[in-house]
This record gives structure tokens, C-alpha cells and sequence, in this order.
């Protein structure tokens, strides 16, 4: 018995230094710790994010009001019942009544419930008609879900025109791939691109996906609207405030489904419209005549960029492939002779291979990253495609 004490002392000792050790490890380690993401999560939260639009300051509002009705019947059904446990027990000599029914009690505990559903009802009811109201927008935008990554189209309103991708921050990517990511505010919420929209203007989102279900959520908008392939759907928000703001794909779309962030940058009139001026002047720069007959050296040094901005999340920098995920490195249809066989791939995807459709990309753009792969890796077909090739497949 006394070995058997000294060990168990011994073992407490040693416990103790452990848990000492690991304390002072953990304060003096750096500040790992994130802070609240003004406009996205915040640290520990526990309630709905900032309400930036009238819509989610109702939205916050009903859930508020529901709770306290829920809270307020919760401590008066069981005082009740605890009371009556309480009052009437048997140790006290209490003696249950005798009798069959009640009409007063069934209509009170029929009538009180329908009231207290139709107190609940008539508010979320008139949220839920305002949350489905998307007549007269001011700017009108179209979200289409791909895995994994946003693009965006500015449909009408000032902007209309204006498309491009928004793609997660490569090197927000390149954190979480090495296991070790670095402890920012904005962790896999930071994209390449984001939607930029004027302040105190309805804007309506109209939402599709081209290959599986998205959602478009941002919750300080208190906005959340599925896409569907196939379907068109719709929602809005008007921002009140200037600033960052930041969600998710809200469906489970794939194994990047994590890699799909929303940011959302609402800025004054002013800088909305300097925004739209300096985008549709980029645009144009980069607009190129399909018709253009190129050089393979500069279709090649295109294509990397083009592949490594949206092809490398799946197939890998080195054209290797992961998992089901095919490799384009000695891809029998990379390889081909018959160069139509890759174009209608890009262009059409093939959903059996999880491989979408990059319709969006331009001829130009299409014809680089299939010359570049077809001449990179082992891979070396000498073979170029023109945009004007993209363009006949087309049609």
C-alpha cells in the first residue's frame, strides 16, 4: 500500500509539471488567436452577425422577439409543473381530484397556443414577404455558382456589363494546404475579385450554378439564397453601411466546398462609379479579337496564368490530378491529335469526370490553356490552338 501511495504521488507530481509546463507553453507561445472580422465572424460568437440592411435588423429583431415568447412559455410551463409537484405531493398529504373533464381548460389549452402561433406568424410573415420582394432594384447582378469559385455578371444598373470570376486568395489557399495556416482575420475569406455594390442602393442577386447546388449567403445582409444548375432564383439586400463584408457557399458542393468564399465590398456612390469606369476600361484592355492569329511562345505564357487561376485547384500545378480528379499530364485526350476533342471538354465539361464547363473564359483565354497544356509536363504535341478554333467549336 505505501508503494502503491509514493507511485500515485509520483504520478501527480509529474501531472502537475506537465500541466504547469504546458500552461507556460501556451502563454508564452505568440498570439495564435484571431480577431473578430469586422463585417464576417466574429471570436466566440454566440448571436447573429451586425445587422447591415433593414432586412437582417428584422430578421434579428423576430428571432429576438421568438426567443423571449419561447423563454416566457418555458418558465411558465414548468413553474407550473414544478409547483404543482411542489404543492400538491404526496408527502403533504395531497389528494388527487376526481373528475372527467374540462371544457374551460381544452379550449384555454387549444385557443392559447393558436394565439401565441398567430403572435409569431403575422411578424415572420411580413419578413418573409419583404426577404422575397425584389422589384425595383437599382443594380441588378447574377451569381453563378462553379466549384469552386463565384462569377459574377452585372446585368442592369450602372455596372451592366461588368463580369469576372471571383476565386479564393491563392495565397489564403496555399496556408491551408500546408497545414499550418497562419492565424489572419480573414481566413479563407479573402477572394481575388470582389463584388464591389454602391451603398443605400437595392441591389438584386439573381443566383444559378453550372455544375452542382451553391447557396449565396452573407449573413450581415441576412441574405441566403440557394443555386441550382438548371434554375434561376432570386434575393436582395441594401446595404446601409460602407464597408467588408463576408460569407459562404452555404451548400455542401464538393471537396472544396471550404475554398468558397463571398466578399461583398459596399463603397459611396462616388467610388461605386469610379469603380465601373476602371473596370470596363480593364475589361476592354483585355479583350482580345478571336480572329487574332497568335504565336505558340505567348498562347503558352497566356495559358500558365489561365491554368493556374482556375485549373490548378484540381488537376495540381505539376498537371498531376488528385483522386478521381484525372491528370492532364499524358491525358489521352491532351494528346490527341484531333484538337476539338480537349476544346468541346473545356468548353462543355464533362460532369461524369467532375470536370465543369468553362464556358466563361474567353476564346482567347480557352485556346491558350489547352496550347499550354498540351506543351507542358511530358506533354510535348508541339500542337496549337487558336481562338479562332474556340470560336467554330462554339457555334
Amino acid at each position: 500500500m505505501t508503494m502503491m501511495n509514493a507511485r500515485v504521488h509520483s504520478a501527480s507530481r509529474a501531472w502537475g509539471r506537465w500541466a504547469t509546463a504546458a500552461m507556460a507553453a501556451l502563454a508564452a507561445a505568440p498570439a495564435l488567436a484571431v480577431n473578430d472580422l469586422k463585417g464576417g465572424p466574429g471570436v466566440n460568437q454566440l448571436n447573429l452577425h451586425e445587422p447591415v440592411t433593414r432586412i437582417a435588423h428584422d430578421q434579428m429583431w423576430l428571432h429576438n422577439f421568438v426567443m423571449i415568447v419561447c423563454l416566457v412559455i418555458f418558465v411558465a410551463v414548468f413553474g407550473v409543473m414544478f409547483y404543482s409537484i411542489f404543492k400538491h405531493r404526496k408527502s403533504k398529504g395531497a389528494v388527487s381530484a376526481n373528475f372527467h373533464e374540462s371544457v374551460a381548460v381544452e379550449i384555454a389549452w387549444t385557443v392559447v397556443p393558436f394565439l401565441i402561433v398567430i403572435g409569431m406568424a403575422l411578424p415572420a410573415t411580413k419578413v418573409v414577404v419583404a426577404m422575397k420582394d425584389t422589384t425595383n432594384a437599382d443594380v441588378t447582378i447574377k451569381a453563378t455558382g462553379y466549384q469552386w469559385k463565384w462569377g459574377y455578371d452585372y446585368l442592369k444598373g450602372e455596372g451592366e456589363g461588368i463580369g469576372f470570376l471571383a476565386t479564393l486568395d491563392t495565397a489564403q489557399r496555399e496556408s491551408s494546404n500546408s497545414a499550418h495556416p497562419e492565424p489572419v482575420d480573414n481566413y479563407l475569406l479573402k477572394v481575388d475579385n470582389p463584388l464591389v455594390v454602391p451603398v443605400d442602393k437595392k441591389v438584386r442577386i439573381i443566383t444559378t450554378a453550372n455544375d452542382v447546388i451553391h447557396a449565396w449567403m452573407v449573413p450581415a445582409f441576412g441574405v441566403k439564397q440557394d443555386a441550382i444548375p438548371g434554375f434561376v432564383r432570386d434575393t436582395w439586400f441594401k446595404a446601409e453601411k460602407i464597408g467588408d463584408y463576408y460569407g459562404q457557399c452555404a451548400e455542401l458542393c464538393g471537396k472544396e466546398h471550404a475554398y468558397m468564399p463571398i466578399h461583398v465590398k459596399v463603397v459611396s456612390a462616388e467610388d461605386y462609379t469610379k469603380w465601373v469606369d476602371g473596370k470596363k476600361k480593364e475589361m476592354a484592355a483585355k479583350a482580345d479579337d478571336p480572329n487574332k492569329v497568335w504565336e505558340q511562345a505567348a498562347l503558352i505564357a497566356r495559358g500558365e496564368k489561365v491554368y493556374a487561376a482556375n485549373c490548378a485547384v484540381c488537376h495540381k500545378a505539376d498537371g498531376s490530378g488528385a483522386g478521381p480528379i484525372k491528370p492532364l499530364d499524358k491525358s489521352p485526350v491532351v494528346l490527341a491529335e484531333d484538337k476539338l476533342q480537349q476544346i468541346q471538354v473545356v468548353l462543355n465539361g464533362r460532369m461524369d469526370k467532375g470536370m465543369p464547363a468553362w464556358k466563361q473564359l474567353s476564346d482567347t483565354e480557352i485556346a491558350a490553356v489547352i496550347t499550354y497544356t498540351k506543351n507542358s509536363w511530358s506533354n510535348k504535341t508541339g500542337q496549337t490552338v487558336q481562338p479562332a478554333e474556340v470560336l467554330a467549336a462554339r457555334k
